[in-house]
């Protein structure tokens, strides 16, 4: 019997009205991932496609987009959801990274870029595989603040994130991903006037330069609307960064691994276009609800009047 979200829990549920509600486009969505033939720009931008990216990234036009995302599974034995995955070679993991980056590597236009997610066990295998095809650029470590603790070993607190470019040229806005922190030194000029940082109602903040090294970020959980059923979902916050750093607006953002759907929503969101593939039809269902809320709702956590604010910290927070 599933176990029933305790009466705090904000998580999102799907009810049998948002089935029947969205049976429509989930109808559409296997359609188009069932189908055959090419698939026009204006068939898939905005889009869900339920099934393998294999077989529906050869499909997709060529040279439309900006930003390619890619939470693919990681190369662990582990189960996700109602899969489980099998651990393989680095260099099997390898051979299979490069089989979906192919697939999509004619999609890129001239001035994309790339970001795969993966851990530390994965990470040898992503580099070979991106920098025989793309520009590898940068390396992100993301601090997972879950994770349980290891008796023989460093507990695991830690994902990455690839960067790559398709060319020499890419689109890269530094200043839409500052990050404000909270001053704990205020120091002054010979006048008294606050030195590279500002003072709110709310206290004291700076703004710094986005690293490669990321602790504000939080795992959706329980108590927070944007948190689903899937296993390895990833901060909405997260996705915005990558978006606004490297997609310019109106642009069109394609993820081929969607899972519950957040690059889709966060693109949504900050007024990009998406192409979103899932295999998990039940996944797919949740990324069309987060999809329908998120024209109501476009707050993400953790970023607020175009601000990136650090973990525990906003506007609001003292």
């Amino acid at each position: 019997m599933p176990h029933e979200p305790g009466p705090r829990n904000r998580g999102l549920r799907i009810s049998d009205e948002d089935r029947e509600r969205l049976a429509p486009i989930l109808a559409e969505a296997l359609a188009r991932g069932a189908s055959q033939g090419a698939l026009s720009l204006a068939e898939t931008k905005d889009r869900l496609i339920v099934g393998d990216c294999s077989t529906v990234l050869p499909r997709l036009p060529e040279a439309c987009v900006d930003l390619l995302i890619a939470d693919p599974p990681y190369n662990l034995d582990k189960a996700f959801g109602s899969e489980r995955g099998r651990q393989m070679s680095d260099d099997d993991y390898e051979a299979y990274t490069a089989t979906w980056l192919e697939a999509a590597l004619s999609l890129l236009s001239p001035t994309a870029s790339v970001y795969v997610f993966g851990d530390w066990r994965s990470s040898s295998a992503l580099y070979r595989a991106l920098s025989r095809r793309l520009i590898v650029r940068n390396k992100i470590a993301w601090e997972r603040e879950k994770g349980r603790a290891a008796q023989m070993n460093w507990k695991n607190a830690h994902e990455e994130i690839w960067f790559a470019t398709r060319s020499a040229h890419w689109h890269f806005d530094a200043k839409s991903v500052r990050l404000r922190r909270r001053v704990r030194a205020p120091y002054r000029d010979a006048e008294g006037r606050p030195k590279d940082w500002i003072e709110t109602a709310a206290g004291r903040f700076r703004d710094t330069a986005a690293s490669n090294l990321w602790t504000d970020l939080t795992v959706p959980y329980w108590s927070m609307p944007e948190n689903t059923p899937h296993p390895t979902q990833k901060p909405e916050k997260l996705l915005a960064k990558l978006i606004l750093a490297s997609c310019p607006a109106g642009g069109l953002v394609l993820d081929p691994f969607l899972g519950s759907g957040t690059s889709a929503v966060v693109a949504r969101k900050l007024g990009r276009h998406f192409i979103g593939i899932e295999r998990d039809p039940e996944h797919c269902l949740y990324a069309a609800r987060r999809l329908e809320l998120a024209l109501r709702e476009p707050r993400i956590q953790g970023y607020e009047d175009g601000v990136f604010w650090e973990r525990n910290s906003g506007p609001h927070t003292r």
